[in-house]
């Protein structure tokens, strides 16, 4: 199974916890033992706690940034599956040096059109495309590694262009 899959997988495993904390807010520890416990590999493992972690931890700078962007919209009307997904990709956006941005864009436009309504895979892509834009021209995006690919690739293509 390539790295990529099982990471789909343990993010499709976050957004379950994630999404039955939200619904009973109780027992964190239960509930994420529970459902990552299947997860053989041990990163993955630690990646997804890091990641249910630090959504929580960050809850509220998450979703000023979603709101910051739905202006016009209630934060009450955004579907749950959808509001979760943006949480989980703006985290990692902003709190995994490691993660490049176009790939947690990607993942939660895919997990999107797996388990929420037809017209979310764009919604969310177009939130975290503004998203990335405001925080690649404020300076704030922190990449390092394998984070780096996309702004490497990007400066490639521009001098190739």
């Amino acid at each position: 199974m390539s790295a990529v899959f099982k990471r789909r997988i343990v993010r499709e495993k976050v957004l379950q916890i994630l999404y039955a904390y939200e619904m009973n807010n109780e027992n964190l520890m239960a509930l994420t033992q529970s459902i990552l416990g299947d997860v053989e590999d041990e990163q993955d493992r630690k990646y997804g706690e890091d990641l249910v972690n630090r959504v929580l931890i960050h809850k509220i700078d998450l979703d000023s940034k979603i709101q910051q962007r739905v202006s016009n919209w209630e934060m009450g009307r955004i579907a749950l599956i959808d509001k979760i997904l943006l949480r989980m990709a703006i985290c990692e956006i902003l709190y995994f040096p490691d993660i490049p941005p176009k790939v947690s864009i990607n993942e939660a436009i895919e997990i999107a059109k797996e388990f929420s309504t037809a017209g979310s895979g764009k919604f969310i892509n177009g939130i975290l495309d503004a998203i990335l834009s405001e925080e690649k021209t404020a300076g704030r995006l922190n990449k390092t590694g394998r984070g780096l690919v996309d702004s490497t690739i990007s400066k490639n293509q521009s001098k190739t262009s």
